[in-house]
């Protein structure tokens, strides 16, 4: 893996469906958060909408087969059609980024990475990061990881709470069901009254969720949005202000 100097006009890759709707979300994001006049200040992006790829959380509870395969031939895919670097939009998949990177001469982004940035970032001197995710991602610790490196501590639901993050993620959000705000922000607050300063959506579902929701709390920091913000600098394109 290596990493390129950004210039504007060559083309990012997405490996999207990781899942479908939180890929078109990040692409609308990216739209919306890059400074655009006219068309040709926009980012160019191969998008690769892959929703035929085994559950990464399924595979990590031992209920489907492995995604890593599909996730390095779609990185190497993107890279043959001409990506300079990829985006994931996907927290659990990033278990497997190293083994993406080894496959390609191009960067990968780590949305894990940027989404503890991002956090740090909207709340300076930050010391407790409240973390909303599937067990899957929670199990792989590189979340825990993330925050070590960022000398940060990591704050988890109570056992109750995080069975009622996966309802709301899979009974909800990937089944198309509509969730309350009250639903949301009652994960939300559950966090902050263990002391956490900011909270991060840690599953690209609740990003979409944050979005059909209009919440705008600058401390609920979504990793969708944290890997577009990425993306749009990595391309060499200007951010909104």
């Amino acid at each position: 893996m290596t990493a390129g100097v950004p210039v504007h006009g060559q083309p990012g890759g997405v490996l999207g469906g990781l899942g479908p709707a939180a890929t078109v979300h990040f692409l609308r994001r990216v739209v919306e958060l890059t400074d655009a006049a006219r068309d040709q200040d926009h980012v160019d992006l191969l998008v690769w909408q892959h929703g035929s790829i085994p559950d990464r959380s399924g595979f990590l509870r031992g209920a489907n087969e492995s995604p890593e395969a599909a996730l390095v031939a779609d990185a190497v895919a993107l890279e043959r059609a001409g990506a300079t670097f990829v985006a994931i939009p996907c927290n659990t998949a990033i278990v497997w980024v190293e083994q993406m990177r080894a496959a390609v001469g191009i960067e990968v982004l780590d949305t894990v990475d940027e989404t503890v940035a991002a956090a740090r970032e909207a709340v300076p001197g930050l010391t407790r990061l409240g973390l909303l995710a599937t067990d899957g991602t929670l199990s792989t610790g590189t979340y825990a990881a993330a925050a070590e490196r960022a000398g940060v501590e990591l704050v988890l639901p109570d056992p109750d709470v995080q069975r009622e993050t996966m309802s709301v993620i899979y009974d909800g959000v990937k089944a198309g069901n509509p969730v309350s705000r009250s639903r949301f922000d009652a994960l939300v607050d559950h966090l902050r009254g263990k002391g956490a300063e900011a909270v991060a959506l840690g599953c690209t579902e609740l990003s979409v969720l944050r979005g059909e929701l209009g919440v705008e709390d600058r401390t609920v920091v979504d990793s969708l949005d944290a890997v577009a913000v990425a993306t749009i600098r990595r391309a060499g394109a200007r951010l909104r202000a």
